[in-house]
């Protein structure tokens, strides 16, 4: 099969899951823990069979390649689930319609994905100094976000949540999953388009991140697209899972940190040293799950010196 065809075939099938987890996004309306569970291990599944898919097709380096970005974006789209879980405590979202946000968030995550792709392949293609400029970034967006104590939602901040509040009136309350009503002829925004708002624009600094992150394992495009739409598409069921227990790994976000460091401090480098794919990959695993590791030891250290834990 030529490489055209394998491309061809590979897009109908990425463009075919797209259209099967939007459908049953606006379908359900949450999952339970026992779903969501069954669906990340699908969504887990179905990347690594589509990594067989690369490696058949078109060889064990490319595969290597998706591999390795698709463990990059799903560390780096924990940043998502946090500030999906910020975004629905601060606007005290009720559990039965955070589905039809998390159905826009992903669908905005994968527009957002794909317009930072298309200009970072033509960024780097026409620019050579751009792959060490976006490395620098990385390291200081790295280092900036590993400074800040704990996360926190400041919609204050939000230029976008300040024009929206300005450009329609506001209902007291939520109206069920809609983001719009009309009363008396006049047309009033929900909370809940607030809450979209917050989470579409907080996206698209979480996008200028992942996608140089990726650019520095690859400059395959449909390696950097595929990588980032397999670990977009398991959003929503990755929130269910984790949105309560990420609150638990305290020394994740130093990890993630750490991830965005060590991928910018590659691509700086680049021009005298490019690090094996595998090597990437190596450490890109080794820190998440030794902060993943960390956190747990401290978690369960705290629950035994605890003064309830004899009771």
């Amino acid at each position: 099969m030529t490489n055209l065809a394998s491309l061809s075939l590979f897009t109908v099938l990425v463009f075919g899951l797209v259209a099967i987890e939007l459908r049953a996004a606006r379908r359900s309306k949450h999952f339970s823990f026992r779903e969501a569970t069954l669906a990340s291990v699908i969504w887990i599944a179905l990347a690594l069979a589509f990594n067989a898919g690369v490696y058949f097709f078109r060889g064990p380096q490319s595969a290597l390649e998706f591999l390795t970005g698709y463990v990059l974006e799903l560390s780096l789209s924990l940043d998502n689930v946090f500030v999906f879980a910020l975004t629905f405590t601060w606007a005290a979202v009720p559990t039965e319609i955070q589905h039809r946000v998390l159905f826009w968030g992903v669908l905005g995550a994968l527009v957002m994905r794909a317009i930072f792709m298309v200009a970072g392949v033509e960024l780097i293609g026409h620019f050579r100094p751009a792959l060490p400029l976006l490395g620098v970034f990385l390291v200081v967006s790295g280092f900036t976000l590993l400074r800040r104590k704990e996360k926190t939602i400041r919609p204050e901040r939000n230029l976008a949540l300040r024009l929206a509040r300005k450009l329609f009136s506001v209902t007291e309350n939520y109206e069920g999953a809609t983001f719009f009503v009309r009363r008396n002829g006049h047309l009033f925004a929900t909370p809940l388009f607030l809450v979209l708002i917050m989470v579409e624009t907080t996206d698209v600094l979480l996008a200028s991140d992942s996608i140089p992150a990726v650019l520095g394992v690859t400059r395959d495009p449909f390696i950097v697209f595929t990588s980032n739409l397999f670990a977009v598409l398991g959003l929503r069921a990755l929130y269910f899972v984790l949105a309560r227990a990420l609150i638990k790994f305290r020394y994740l976000h130093i990890g993630i940190c750490l991830v965005l460091v060590f991928v910018g401090a590659t691509m700086v480098g680049s021009h005298l040293y490019r690090v094996p794919t595998w090597a990437s990959l190596a450490v890109i695993c080794s820190l998440v799950a030794v902060t993943v590791v960390a956190s747990v030891a401290r978690g369960a250290a705290e629950t035994i010196q605890s003064p309830g834990a004899d009771s």
